[in-house]
């Protein structure tokens, strides 16, 4: 077995997403960026200087509160890293309402809460923002933009569109 193989072979490699073990409070965490948490397969590093993999199914985005699990049954919780966005602020709750319906005609992830909008940066979209009277700050902050209209919630057991489409009853 050469260095690499060793290594690897001590690596945590975490392969299952868990519903149900949320509610645990005694779990080891890591941040991790949006970009990161949308992908099935990454490396990333402890707090302790521990590497883990990730190489999980593809069912979506790791939302910050989400419980990965090893084959040995080794638990982490994974949480959105603080990271550089651009915060749209309004004085009046239209101007926000209408800024969010503009960025999402441009199909742009964005993050809402109810006194600001939330985006990766992009000069173009900013300057469209401001253009609208609306102040745009660059900021840190954890970035968890809203799924969409077509996404599978979790725990939604009906059929996607296109699965429906699909479907074959018995």
């Amino acid at each position: 077995m050469n260095q690499i193989d060793a290594y690897r072979a001590k690596m945590k490699i975490f392969t299952q997403r868990l519903e149900d073990a949320s509610h645990s409070t005694d779990i080891e965490s890591i941040e991790l960026s949006f970009d990161t948490r949308q992908k099935s397969r990454f490396r990333a590093t402890l707090k302790n200087g521990t590497d883990i993999g990730a190489d999980l199914p593809r069912t979506g985005i790791l939302r910050s509160g989400s419980v990965i699990a090893t084959d040995h049954g080794e638990l982490l919780r994974v949480n959105a890293k603080p990271e550089t966005l651009l915060q749209v602020t309004a004085d009046h709750g239209f101007d926000l309402l209408k800024a969010a319906y503009h960025l999402g005609n441009r199909h742009v992830p964005l993050m809402l809460t109810p006194t600001a909008l939330y985006f990766e940066p992009d000069h173009v979209l900013a300057e469209m923002v401001e253009g609208l009277g609306l102040r745009v700050d660059t900021v840190q902050h954890p970035f968890e933009p809203e799924s969409g209209a077509y996404a599978q919630h979790q725990h939604d057991h009906r059929l996607s569109p296109i699965k429906s489409l699909h479907h074959v009853a018995h």
